[in-house]
């Protein structure tokens, strides 16, 4: 879970913050990286801890501990935001499939919402993610296309190391979007329910009357949410050192488009540049629509009470289901708006900015109860991470509302 919770959370909309607040801050900005990865990874293994000692996800925790209109809230302003992510991250598939294709962006949009929704219910997601993740490996272009370029490494390292910002409106625009596309809410959700499936499956396949965590458990845990972290903020770090350089090799200022986002992979690939890009975007996309849409439909399910799984047929659980299939059709439907792609992608993420720090919150809240974790609860290295990480994150937000 957490390293499929890691590969998803570089979609388009990652990648496209990513590339265009270093094409427009350069190295100034490449601090984030190092910044967001214990934030990032303190909040994901709490909800990976909470889903696998609790069998529960976090919406039906917020549901069961908190009024009934405080869950609702939370479910609508949550589930709205996420199918506003897969919107921006399908109509990224539009445009490439329409460049590489020449075929309409709409249709294209639509038979991939279709091969996804088909593959979600028909196939398991542990399946349909294996395939999936080999076509994430054409993000491992931008690490290599690094090494292609004259990148000052010790500038580089000093940059990573040093917050140096002029703070500007843009300034203030960029980081924001880049902490609400690491540390998104619909990580939250689908960590802790697919922590809450693996223990289900191996009560199954092990013919346990009950499950214990054990210290073992709990290590491997860390490890697979650390490593899913890490991997997803290695290439956060080297897309910005090398959309850096863009104003230098080509004059680009600012990204408006794809075929722009692409220039960052032609030292390496040349004419086969956009081609890499375009399956970047394309894989990540297919792996994260079905993390984002089974976020939606975790949601839906636990405020409603249905059965719920990725791993269930649909005639078990036609309401999670159908969730899935409704999120993913809105998300469609939002192109026909005819909205600009790139702006689209980043406006998403500042989204998930604004609704994070009342998530963390709760988290907290069940990561520290001992009714819930018994001894599993946090440690103070977790509550202090998590603390720094709900005041980064409400700053953020207020940073952004007040610009």
């Amino acid at each position: 879970p957490g390293l499929i919770t890691g590969a998803s959370d570089d979609d388009a909309s990652g990648i496209l913050t990513y590339l265009q607040a270093g094409t427009v801050l350069g190295l100034k900005v490449v601090w984030t990286a190092l910044f967001t990865l214990p934030l990032m990874y303190s909040i994901q293994e709490m909800c990976a801890r909470i889903g696998l000692r609790t069998d529960r996800g976090l919406m039906r925790l917020i549901k069961e501990h908190y009024p009934k209109p405080v869950a609702v809230l939370i479910a609508i302003i949550s589930a709205v935001v996420i199918t506003v992510n897969i919107g921006a991250d399908l109509s990224a598939v539009g445009v490439v499939l329409h460049d590489l294709s020449g075929m309409s962006a709409i249709i294209g949009i639509a038979i991939t919402a279709l091969i996804i929704v088909a593959s979600t219910v028909r196939f398991s997601y542990r399946k349909f993610a294996h395939v999936l993740k080999w076509l994430t490996l054409s993000l491992f272009s931008y690490v290599l296309t690094v090494f292609f370029l004259n990148v000052d490494w010790l500038a580089a390292l000093r940059a990573t190391l040093t917050i140096s910002l002029d703070w500007s409106p843009t300034t203030i625009t960029l980081v924001v979007a880049i902490l609400g596309t690491t540390i998104s809410p619909y990580l939250f959700f689908w960590q802790a329910n697919e922590e809450s499936e693996e223990r289900d499956e191996q009560v199954d396949s092990r013919g346990l009357k009950r499950f214990l965590v054990t210290k073992h458990e709990l290590k491997q845990l860390k490890e697979d949410v650390f490593t899913g972290m890490l991997f997803s903020n290695l290439v956060t770090w080297f897309i910005i050192v090398g959309a850096s350089h863009l104003s230098t090799l080509y004059g680009v200022s600012e990204i408006t488009n794809f075929s722009q986002a692409s220039l960052v992979l032609k030292p390496l690939l040349g004419s086969t540049a956009y081609l890499a890009f375009a399956l970047g975007i394309i894989g990540t996309t297919l792996l994260a629509i079905p993390v984002l849409a089974g976020s939606v439909g975790y949601i839906c399910a636990e405020i409603f009470g249905w059965n719920e799984g990725i791993n269930k047929k649909f005639s078990q659980a036609k309401g999670f289901y159908s969730a899935i299939i409704l999120a993913t059709a809105i998300g469609v439907a939002m192109n026909y708006l005819r909205l600009d792609p790139v702006q689209l992608l980043i406006g998403a993420a500042i989204l998930y900015t604004m609704i994070t720090p009342p998530l963390i919150y709760f988290i907290l809240r069940f990561a520290n109860d001992k009714k819930l974790l018994g001894s599993h609860v946090n440690g103070w290295a977790s509550n202090t991470l998590g603390v720094i990480t709900l005041l980064t994150m409400t700053a953020a937000a207020l940073s952004y509302l007040l610009i």
